[in-house]
């Protein structure tokens, strides 16, 4: 889906085999109000408009400022990972379809360290009010895994079901990479679904049991099992 309207955020530059790809968010307004988001990728020596390769529509929000929040979660294993998923869309390739459920898990496990960063092991202080912009990383990483939580309590059978479901039938294929796009939008699918709590909720409970958070992070990442 494309429109007119379309709005352009430069969000990161990804490094892919000795080349640098520039990485944009493109959102715009669908007829019904609702607000949509892809991101789009051009290379370094790129120029012309066909040089660039973009995701599917992977944002479907009430509003433009919370596509902007979602993608300001987004770590760059996930940018990465969508990257090579257009750039195999673009060559139109295919292989077969490895167990769904644990691809999920090891997707969502690596952004949401990476955007964390380690502070679940190292023993650093938790973030203070002033430093919001980690502290928004941390709830990023906070929701990604409450997700990843809740697709380990469904049986692999109908996680699969229910991705079809939600996809309309679209197989996702992690080893032909050209499906990571379609991944995303049952991420957030999901995330969507969960009751999580708003960020100052999160904030004042995180800022006074950070240990607890702590650990859950620890078990569910470092040990490999459901806190």
């Amino acid at each position: 889906m494309t429109t007119l309207s379309e709005r352009r955020r430069s969000v990161a530059f990804i490094e892919k085999e000795g080349e640098s790809w520039a990485c944009f968010l493109v959102t715009f307004a669908a007829p019904d109000g609702s607000w949509y988001g892809y991101f789009s990728f051009r290379p370094g020596h790129g120029e012309a408009d066909e040089d660039a390769v973009r995701t599917a529509d992977i944002f479907i929000e009430d509003s433009e400022a919370e596509i902007h929040d979602k993608a300001r979660g987004l770590g760059r294993p996930l940018l990465t990972g969508l990257l090579d998923s257009a750039l195999h869309a673009r060559r139109k390739e295919g292989a077969g379809r490895p167990k769904l459920r644990g691809r999920f898990r090891m997707l969502l496990k690596e952004n949401a360290q990476e955007i964390a960063g380690d502070w679940a092991t190292n023993g650093a202080a938790p973030p203070t009010p002033e430093e919001m912009d980690r502290l928004r990383s941390l709830y990023a990483s906070y929701r990604l895994d409450q997700v990843s939580h809740f697709i380990c309590l469904i049986d692999p059978v109908d996680f699969e079901s229910t991705v079809d479901d939600i996809l309309s039938g679209e197989a996702i294929d992690f080893r032909s990479k050209d499906r990571v796009q379609f991944a995303m939008m049952v991420v957030d699918y999901i995330e969507r679904m969960l009751p999580l709590p708003d960020f100052d909720t999160w904030a004042r409970d995180f800022l006074a049991h950070p240990e607890a958070y702590r650990l859950y992070t620890h078990t569910l990442h470092r040990e490999g099992r459901l806190p």
